[in-house]
């Protein structure tokens, strides 16, 4: 049912902060980094001395996210600007203030998510909510910033999926899902076009010389801001889920060390990937296709109206 679509060398699973090299002279912009996962990593990378954009909607608690790092880190360099995902418009205003004041980037950390919610809801261009914010957002913003990628000299993109991509499914005849809202899939095709967003880049890449190195990650089951939308059972089962700043570890792997390969998945690797020490994640199989792959790439420039640079094989 599952396998690696990469063959790579398994991070050593006792992996933790301390092992992160220094990355002072290094700039890495952070999706959703007010909160969660995202916090914890931009407060890490910011305490090995980057540079870190936190981006998210929320002005308030981007400064609060900013002095709550600065307490622990007095000269920590980040700052916060003003993302939202559900809005085109705003992606493109983002890239084009980031373009005109940023030398590089170093790394894309695209990590900000919605999970679950009850009632349909779409965002201001029309799509459905979790499609739009979780994937086609981050789809459009790697578009946009891929210009400050490629000045940098090892550029990274982390594309943050979930263990919900195991049970996930491309619906290409309503991938808005506007015939039959489920939650639970639309948010599990999120995820999965995440995860195929992420090895397609690196295919892509590789084919077009962009010099990018694409990488997935997923933080198992653990504690933030997504479980807000379940239930009862649910919110009390937060007690087994792991701390966020370990869930966050995976993606800081994948965003710092220089073992870390581009087309590779990282998670925990305890019972079902749910916690436990890092390792290689499963890859599902229905993220292997390719065909499916460049289905959902051309699909998604269609409706972002974002395109690509041509491939050197095209």
């Amino acid at each position: 049912m599952f396998g690696n679509a990469f063959a790579q060398d398994a991070p050593k699973h006792d992996w933790s902060l301390a092992d992160m090299a220094s990355q002072r002279g290094r700039i890495f912009l952070v999706t959703g980094g007010t909160s969660g996962i995202g916090y914890e990593s931009a407060k890490a990378l910011a305490a090995a001395g980057a540079q870190v954009v936190i981006a998210a909607r929320s002005s308030e608690r981007g400064q609060e996210a900013i002095a709550s790092i600065r307490q622990e880190t007095p000269n920590a360099r980040v700052q916060f600007e003003a993302l939202d995902l559900a809005n085109l418009a705003s992606i493109r205003a983002l890239g084009e203030r980031l373009n005109a004041t940023l030398p590089r980037l170093d790394g894309l950390i695209n990590n900000a998510g919605i999970m679950e919610p009850p009632e349909r809801d779409t965002s201001a261009d029309g799509f459905e909510m979790q499609f739009a914010v979780n994937y086609l957002g981050h789809f459009a913003l790697t578009a946009e910033l891929l210009p400050l990628l490629q000045k940098a000299t090892s550029p990274r993109v982390v594309t943050l999926s979930s263990i919900a991509a195991a049970r996930g499914a491309l619906h290409f005849s309503d991938l808005q899902f506007e015939q039959d809202y489920d939650a639970g899939s639309a948010y599990a095709q999120s995820k999965l076009a995440c995860l195929m967003f992420a090895l397609e880049l690196q295919r892509r890449s590789d084919a077009a010389g962009w010099g990018i190195q694409s990488i997935a990650s997923h933080p198992g089951l653990s504690r933030t801001n997504l479980q807000a939308n379940h239930g009862f059972v649910r919110r009390s089962l937060r007690v087994l889920f792991q701390p966020a700043a370990q869930g966050a570890l995976p993606t800081l792997y994948a965003a710092t060390a220089p073992e870390a390969r581009g087309g590779a998945y990282y998670g925990p690797t305890g019972m079902m990937e749910a916690r436990g020490p890092l390792g290689l994640a499963e890859v599902p199989q229905s993220a292997m296709d390719a065909e499916a792959a460049a289905r959902l790439w051309k699909v998604s420039e269609e409706l972002s109206g974002k395109r690509f640079p041509t491939r050197l094989a095209d």
